[in-house]
């Protein structure tokens, strides 16, 4: 297999080339359509039809965005972790999703990037309902491992032949260090999921947000003590903030 690394509209995004058929290993961004139609048929010559396969690690916008409508287009798959219901459920679901699409605005802001078109579906029917440590469909040489934490149906992709692993979003990478990203709604889950990564030892990282790396024992230890005991979330996040504004004033 050859990996492709591709500047997305928020994120990084990572296309797998074999002989005969690509594997997109997130969803990405709605606004990453014109990107990924651009790689597959101008670089790499290839017709969007030989994507068989699209991960979606978790329904966030630069992760899920593209994944219902590249399906529509060209008839490829989706994959995605076999987790009952839908992350976006209900109307705290319904707030959630546009909030999530508003971050990624304000990341894009930060990044120095114009608003695009990403709004997206919230709900998600994926054709391969995935679980735990299984082999990806059609693509044997990847194994799935549960990452929860960041949402209850986190996942990362684990390239067995190559010794690399795909872990989303289950960390960041600012200003040369590694945090836990933003929100934590399961701390608990999110410090296992740590562990677990850390286990399989010596594997290339391919993070969704910073450069490929590996972890040195120091990073690990540094991350996992950082990492948030209680869920850090939108609604928390919003008390916090009333709490300072009404003791200010």
């Amino acid at each position: 297999m050859q990996l492709h690394t591709i500047k997305g509209y928020i994120q990084d995004m990572y296309l797998v080339e074999y002989p005969d058929k690509l594997l997109l290993l997130d969803g990405c961004c709605r606004a990453d359509i014109p990107v990924i139609e651009h790689f597959i048929c101008d670089e790499l010559k290839l017709s969007m039809s030989d994507l068989a396969l699209i991960v979606v690690t978790h329904m966030h916008p630069d992760h899920a965005g593209a994944a219902q409508t590249l399906r529509k287009r060209y008839g490829c798959k989706i994959a995605a972790a076999n987790v009952p219901g839908q992350w976006y459920s209900g109307i705290d679901g319904k707030l959630m999703h546009l909030a999530d699409m508003l971050l990624t605005w304000w990341v894009a802001g930060r990044q120095k990037k114009a608003k695009k078109f990403i709004y997206y579906p919230s709900k998600l029917i994926a054709d391969y309902a995935l679980n735990d440590q299984q082999q990806l469909p059609g693509f044997a040489d990847w194994r799935v491992h549960f990452t929860q934490g960041h949402t209850d149906r986190d996942i990362s992709l684990q390239h067995l032949p190559s010794q690399q692993i795909y872990v989303a979003d289950l960390m960041v990478k600012v200003r040369g260090k590694f945090i836990a990203p933003y929100p934590v709604f399961y701390p608990n889950r999110y410090r296992a999921s740590l562990n677990k990564i850390k286990a399989l030892k010596n594997e290339t990282l391919l993070f969704a947000h910073g450069e490929q790396s590996q972890l040195t024992p120091q990073q690990w230890q540094q991350l996992i003590a950082s990492a948030p005991t209680k869920p850090v979330t939108h609604w928390r996040s919003v008390k916090t903030k009333l709490k300072r504004v009404l003791f200010n004033n």
